[in-house]
């Protein structure tokens, strides 16, 4: 299958083969790298950002690096997932420090638009709350805990993905997240 002819059987194609077109600097089989990923992308930029524009604009920063460095991918260093949403972690966290940690907790535009009719304001704001609130206990925990959680449920990788991406032995990512788990848990139910 040529780089070219990459999106008309998109869905059929492996990452490897989406990876492959895009070393060769196909912008059709750059396009769905993007399509499979920006999303998951997004949600994790979203959580070490924790504002929408930021996280949008970590996002682009990680396909713009995806597609300048196209060439030094090697599919031997791990599968294209764990690496895709990695960058998007570090080019996160590379905005939320270049703009302050006082700059994260402000209410964005898109926050208050969120918040639709007076009926429904109590529910919302209480939601909203329950999500930041959690998003605040999230950045409290180690390092190692927060970032193998963070990869499972925002990035939607298998503890199997996230150790080999890692480098670490599965029971180790199993143990961080059971960890940082519970010390979620705990500090909810306080």
């Amino acid at each position: 299958m040529s780089a070219e002819n990459v999106t008309a059987d998109w869905p059929a194609i492996t990452d490897d083969q989406v990876m492959a077109g895009v070393k060769a600097g196909s912008a059709n089989a750059f396009g769905v790298l993007y399509d499979r990923y920006h999303e998951r992308a997004y949600r994790i930029a979203r959580v070490v950002c924790r504002d929408n524009g930021r996280a949008e604009e970590a996002v682009q920063e990680t396909f713009i690096s995806i597609w300048k460095t196209r060439t030094t991918y090697e599919s031997k260093a791990g599968k294209v997932a764990p690496w895709v949403l990695t960058v998007a972690r570090y080019r996160a966290i590379d905005i939320a420090r270049r703009n302050g940690r006082d700059a994260a907790h402000q209410t964005t535009d898109d926050t208050l638009h969120t918040i639709s009719a007076p009926g429904d304001v109590p529910e919302q704001a209480a939601a909203h709350a329950q999500t930041r609130d959690v998003l605040s206990l999230l950045a409290q925990l180690p390092d190692a805990q927060r970032e193998v959680i963070t990869l499972a449920f925002y990035g939607e990788l298998s503890h199997t993905e996230i150790a080999a991406h890692l480098d670490l032995p599965p029971g180790t990512v199993k143990g961080r997240m059971r960890l940082g788990l519970q010390r979620l848990r705990a500090d909810i139910q306080r």
